[in-house]
């Protein structure tokens, strides 16, 4: 069999696994192959034999279902068993097990471990129980945790959740990702007396202790991410998130960088012994770095690829990198079918793939530059054009600064590579050798902390486009591929450039032009809205710094929203206004509408909001089709007209101050009643006679749901049913509820 033959055969494995994105897909990847067989030949006289493309079929089919054999489910004994009865998520449990990773924080600043269990209290069924489950614990709690220690951990379990926002991070599935149905949180851990024992997790310990001694700050961990990569170090997620912001993210992910200035040091300095011992120390080194960094899949296709690279040095033979490359990439997907899917195994392919067929085109035509130079230009805008449309797919961001910071930080990036190589050596020989010597990159550690927060500050840092299709993330990928391989489009490559911009923004810019939409975010106990009104973009109530920076700004950077046009605050405490605050920094505000003066922080009136106005009751602001009026300003009560739809927001009232309200005669009918859940009296409901109540909370006060259904009332509530969203001509559909059908309003 030819190598054409192979490579079909190897792409038809990965197109058959690519393929589980839809229903029926391996079915879809065999009619292909069929129909590939039969007419091929047509059009390619050097083509392989119809049976290779038959076979390729069968192969894409048996991907598929290799796939969902290899997708991970919970057992007969997994601990998520034992959470099936209603009060299992409110008693108290005691998890005993082996302590899997070493404690990493989270954003909330406590710690994770995850844990294989042995032994479950209470264990009413007395059966064996086993599984994996994701621990969070309290920081403290979770300096006395290593690996490999049994540990007994008593606190609440509780089933992951699905996303509960549109775009929003899916938990179940990234817990199943891991063969993990469970969660806990912790609030005592007992650690019993046991041998320590040793892993590849004592010695990067040994090397982030030795470099952080003498960096302070951001530095000690940023210059050890270049060595061990960010998943191995506990970096401050203020600093991950500007580098994101960036577009260097890839500086402080282990992957083919390391590894390829890991070969190209061992082979420099080995240039003078035989091929035989350059091939084992350069093995060596490869392991000791899968070892330090993890057996992540991105680190594993960069040492896969650069073991051939040995392999063909010590057979005499020339390397073919992209032969390479797939050749990788299918191991790895025999040996983990579900990394298809790995965000960041997905990345690192194809901006090796771009690097292998883009740059050197590129570089041809930055020819008048200095030879040095050209590399160095051409390199990251490889990178970027071939990893954009995943990029856009998944997160509908762009960085317009990305190129020009890449190219001026690459010399840092490499420098503090080396270097932090260098240190780790010394750090696993004598500790304050690697301190020293991480000592000296202090100086090219803040030049890139500073060039990553300068381009932050720059105007139009980070813009929303939305994200797009999966159909049009195809299409750009096929306008890649034809630019690579078809010398038409290699001389014609503005047109697949304007192409593809205009497959990205028109399709975005029209949808949102004829767009009328509502969406109740789920945040807890927060109530948010958002408003989008063609290109209008309207948002009642940010949350907490927390909720904004996890639900708010994710959600409108994935519906392609850059700026707000009017916004308004509900509520007066330091924990929304903290919110406004982190919200602006990313998102200008035009108008601010508060219904009292505190509701913005200061900061935000005097100088972050174009135009500040404070509500006074019955005020009614238009604001495109929509209309806002404050009913009442203590406690806040506000009337949205949506079109042809009333909405009244009530927030939290006590008893006497509905019964006032009602006597009063201030509260009109509304079609769409939102409120946070908490009880309301019988004469209010009978007073606003809705339509339909949403609550943004946890649970529903249960009278006051009961009294809501009897008078016919269609109830939701973030807590049960995720976010909601409606529009005029579907009404209301909810996110996680698949049963609740859409209410005509």
């Amino acid at each position: 069999m030819g190598s054409v033959s192979t490579i079909v055969l190897c792409l038809a494995y990965v197109a058959g696994l690519l393929s589980t994105v839809v229903a029926w897909g391996g079915g879809v990847v065999l009619a292909l192959g069929v129909g590939l067989a039969l007419t091929i030949r047509r059009v390619w006289r050097f083509a392989p034999n119809p049976q290779i493309w038959l076979a390729a079929g069968v192969v894409g089919l048996l991907a598929s279902l290799y796939f969902q054999a290899r997708v991970p489910y919970a057992g007969a004994t997994d601990i998520s068993k034992l959470l099936s009865s209603p009060n299992a998520a409110k008693q108290e449990w005691i998890v005993s097990g082996e302590v899997d990773s070493l404690p990493r924080l989270t954003r909330s600043q406590n710690a994770q471990v995850w844990l294989t269990v042995q032994q479950v209290l209470p264990n009413r069924n007395s059966k064996p129980v086993s599984g994996k489950v994701y621990v969070t614990v309290p920081r403290s709690e979770a300096a006395k945790l290593l690996p490999g220690q049994t540990v007994r951990v008593a606190g609440s379990l509780y089933l992951p959740k699905p996303a509960t926002n549109p775009g929003g991070f899916d938990f179940q599935a990234y817990l199943r990702q891991e063969g993990c149905f469970t969660g806990m949180r912790g609030r005592a851990v007992e650690v019993p007396e046991q041998p320590a024992r040793w892993g590849w997790w004592t010695v990067q310990q040994q090397i982030v202790r030795s470099q952080a001694r003498w960096l302070s700050g951001a530095e000690g961990p940023l210059v050890s991410a270049m060595v061990l990569g960010g998943r191995a170090v506990d970096m401050p997620y203020e600093v991950k998130d500007a580098f994101v912001r960036a577009g260097l993210a890839h500086a402080l992910a282990a992957s083919g960088f390391q590894t390829s200035l890991i070969l190209g040091v061992v082979l420099a300095l080995t240039y003078r012994w035989s091929e035989r011992v350059q091939f084992c120390l350069g093995t060596g080194a490869l392991a000791l770095f899968v070892g330090l960094a993890g057996a992540q899949p991105a680190v594993l296709r960069a040492a896969l690829m650069g073991f051939g690279g040995l392999v063909a040095l010590v057979l005499g033979r020339k390397v073919k990198p992209l032969g390479s490359l797939l050749v990788a990439i299918v191991i790895l997907l025999v040996v983990n079918p579900l990394w298809i899917w790995n965000l960041g195994f997905q990345l690192s392919v194809l901006a090796t793939l771009g690097l292998l067929v883009t740059v050197p085109p590129i570089a041809q035509r930055l020819d008048w530059l200095p030879s040095a130079l050209s590399p160095l230009i051409a390199v990251p805008i490889a990178a970027y054009l071939w990893t954009l449309p995943v990029q856009l797919y998944a997160f509908g961001v762009v960085s317009p600064y990305s190129i020009l910071v890449n190219v001026i930080a690459t010399p840092l990036i490499s420098l503090l590579s080396i270097g932090g190589m260098i240190s780790a050596l010394a750090a696993l020989i004598w500790s304050p050798a690697g301190s020293a010597l991480a000592w000296l990159l202090k100086l090219p550690a803040q030049a890139l902390l500073a060039i990553v927060n300068g381009s932050g500050q720059l105007p139009g840092n980070a813009y929303a486009i939305g994200t797009i299709s999966v159909l049009v993330a195809i299409v750009l990928y096929a306008l890649l591929t034809l630019t690579w391989l078809q010398r038409w489009w290699q001389q014609r490559w503005w047109v697949a450039l304007l192409l593809g911009v205009g497959l990205v923004f028109f399709p975005a810019w029209q949808a949102r032009a004829a767009l009328f939409r509502v969406t109740v975010l789920a945040a807890k106990d927060q109530p948010i809205l958002v408003i989008q009104d063609g290109q209008r973009l309207g948002l009642v109530n940010s949350g907490d710094d927390a909720t904004t920076g996890a639900t708010v700004l994710p959600f409108l950077q994935k519906e392609g929203v850059n700026q707000i046009d009017w916004a308004i605050a509900t509520a007066s405490n330091s924990a929304t206004r903290n919110g406004w605050i982190k919200l602006r920094e990313q998102l200008p505000i035009k108008t601010a509408y508060a219904v009292s003066p505190n509701s913005f922080a200061s900061a935000d009136r005097a100088r972050k909001v174009d135009r500040f106005v404070n509500l006074t009751p019955a005020q009614t602001a238009s604001l495109g089709t929509t209309q806002l009026k404050l009913v009442n300003a203590d406690p806040p009560i506000v009337e949205l007209q949506l079109q042809a739809q009333r909405w009244l927001w009530l927030g939290s009232l006590t008893p006497q101050q509905q019964t006032a309200l009602v006597n009063a005669g201030k509260l009109p009918t509304t079609q769409v009643l939102w409120w946070s859940g908490r009880q309301l009296q019988p004469d209010l409901i009978t007073a606003l006679r809705p339509q339909v109540a949403i609550a943004s909370g946890n649970a529903i006060h249960p009278d006051t749901a009961e009294r809501l259904r009897a008078a016919g009332t269609r109830l939701y509530w973030t807590g049960r049913d995720g976010a909601l969203q409606w529009t005029p001509r579907e009404g209301v559909k909810t996110l996680l509820d698949s049963d609740n059908k859409p209410t005509a309003l």
